[in-house]
């Protein structure tokens, strides 16, 4: 089950299981016998997560599941306050791989339609780093908004000191994002998960 998360990379795999402490082998890009059982620890652990918080929609499920487990834990909980809040959210996005961040940064650029989405290239987002997601505010019959005061809302329920949010930076306002609270700048968060050195606060 595990695999089918980042199926076009395992290494990427690998560092996320290494920044959870599951895997101590080689960051290879092999599916082995090592990195199959950090996986099975890491979707064991994830159930005793969501067992003990609550089970949400589909989408949000998904994107939990791609979250470093402590980063699992706290968004569960987050989503739980602002849903008891009153709020019909979802959470729309978790990790992404640096493939899958660098295709989402083409967007509006370089000839592309659409909008520009982010400036963060694969690497320059903490959603490449197991620690960050984005949530979107549905209205009752399920249609989605992309702005208003809800998404202020949600931040005044779930916030928790484990977790920042996009709407309080200064040079860019991202309100819809959140991650795990942070004590490294971008370059030294992605040196040490690329060469597999913890970054994660304990729990």
């Amino acid at each position: 089950m595990s695999y089918a998360l980042f199926p076009d990379d395992v290494l990427f795999f690998q560092r996320i299981l290494r920044a959870d402490g599951l895997y101590a082998g080689n960051l290879d890009g092999q599916w082995g016998p090592k990195t199959e059982r950090a996986a099975k620890e890491f979707e064991k652990l994830a159930e005793e997560i969501r067992i003990k918080t609550r089970t949400y929609d589909i989408r949000s499920e998904r994107s939990l599941s791609t979250l470093c487990l402590k980063a699992q834990k706290e968004a569960r909980l987050f989503l739980g306050r602002v849903i008891d809040g009153g709020l019909n959210v979802r959470i729309i996005s978790g990790t992404r791989t640096y493939a899958e961040q660098n295709a989402l940064y083409k967007k509006g650029r370089f000839g592309n339609p659409g909008p520009v989405v982010t400036n963060a290239r694969g690497g320059f987002s903490n959603h490449n780093f197991g620690i960050a997601w984005d949530i979107g505010i549905f209205t009752p019959s399920g249609g989605y908004k992309a702005d208003g005061p809800e998404y202020e809302k949600a931040a005044q329920k779930g916030l928790s000191p484990e977790i920042e949010w996009g709407g309080n930076w200064k040079k860019l306002v991202d309100k819809p994002h959140y991650q795990l609270r942070q004590h490294f700048q971008i370059a030294e968060l992605r040196s040490r998960f690329e060469e597999g050195n913890p970054f994660i606060l304990p729990a």
